[in-house]
């Protein structure tokens, strides 16, 4: 049987480095084996543990959650083809935005090292011992957190810095101002979304799948840079650092799996769970979990990321049109577009 109870100490442990992690200037988390391959941090058990409760989920008869870009119902803007046309055109300040607002959205995740998820089990019926959900407050969270936003005490940055050396390495340090930052990508909630339940219990299931949805949105960003960076029309002038920034986008790929899986495992667990509610009765937790999950997916995949679009389109045609060619440019971009919607 596989192992499903972890000490805090032992979610945290770090694989053996035969090498640690340098780029464009900033010391970052993670390594590299003996023989070069890349091992992100805190992984060592991590994994095990992640993919032990998996399975036991599973043996139960409950499945995991579709947490992948299948939920995803819209393509990132401008498209690859589209980001070709001003990469040409010199305007590399829409994508220098995107890695920027990127690198500082990551930082803010630090705020998991900082915050402890209640005792799910006050409102879970079945025993959390050996589950992911009993874990949260056991290094999940944290290891979270020090991904995200890196680990100031060992000036170690995480993706928020590998973000800005991706960015340092197409553009050059200080390539563009940094730009507006919005204040938060997640959906807001307004009124109970299940409340049956404490409304602690709520924000904290609520928050989960926000981040989930989030970084399942990372994934189609990652899949995004790597075919804008490989691409041998782009970057001619950088193509080695192009490439290597591609590959840096591969490591942080990497690293964001654990994140999509463990909190794939505890949305999953939660709908498997019979659940207490505030006037002493119990439910089967997917009779709250789903509903509200299917609205989390909608949100994220539809609603905002229609109101991106916008807000990009608006902001890139401004860009265009002070353009000295910035005729033929949009006439190029927007081809592109009615193309797309054909």
């Amino acid at each position: 049987m596989e192992r499903t109870l972890y000490s805090r100490d032992e979610i945290m442990a770090e694989p053996p480095y035969a090498r640690v992690q340098e780029e464009a200037g900033y010391r970052l988390h993670g390594g590299f084996d003996a023989h070069g391959d890349y091992l992100s941090p805190r992984t060592l058990h991590r994994w095990p543990a992640v993919k032990a409760w998996q399975a036991q989920l599973q043996a139960r008869g409950f499945p995991l959650i579709d947490a992948s870009v299948r939920l995803l119902k819209r393509g990132n803007y401008p498209s690859v083809e589209q980001q070709k046309v001003l990469l040409a055109a010199g305007l590399g300040e829409t994508l220098w935005n995107g890695l920027t607002i990127t690198g500082v959205i990551e930082a803010r995740g630090r705020a998991l090292c900082d915050i402890s998820a209640p005792d799910f089990q006050e409102i879970v019926t079945e025993d959390l011992t050996h589950t992911c959900a009993g874990h949260l407050n056991k290094g999940l969270l944290y290891a979270h957190g020090l991904d995200e936003g890196g680990n100031p005490q060992a000036r170690e940055g995480g993706h928020d810095a590998m973000w800005f050396a991706v960015r340092d390495h197409l553009f050059g340090k200080g390539a563009y101002p940094i730009p507006e930052i919005p204040e938060s990508i997640a959906r807001p909630e307004e009124g109970r979304r299940m409340p049956g339940l404490p409304k602690a219990f709520e924000d904290w299931i609520l928050l989960l799948m926000n981040v989930l949805m989030i970084e399942v949105r990372a994934e189609s960003f990652f899949a995004y840079c790597i075919a804008v960076m490989r691409d041998p029309a782009n970057f001619t002038d950088r193509r080695a650092a192009a490439m290597h920034a591609a590959d840096l986008v591969e490591r942080i790929r990497i690293d964001e799996a654990i994140h999509v899986a463990y909190l794939q495992t505890f949305v999953s667990e939660m709908r498997s769970f019979t659940l207490k509610l505030e006037d002493g009765s119990r439910v089967p937790g997917a009779t709250l979990i789903d509903p509200v999950w299917e609205g989390m997916i909608a949100w994220h995949a539809v609603t905002n990321a229609d109101i991106q679009q916008a807000r990009s389109r608006e902001d890139i045609l401004a860009r265009i049109a002070r353009h000295k060619d910035g005729a033929s440019v949009r006439d190029k971009f927007l081809a592109l577009e009615r193309k797309a919607a054909a």
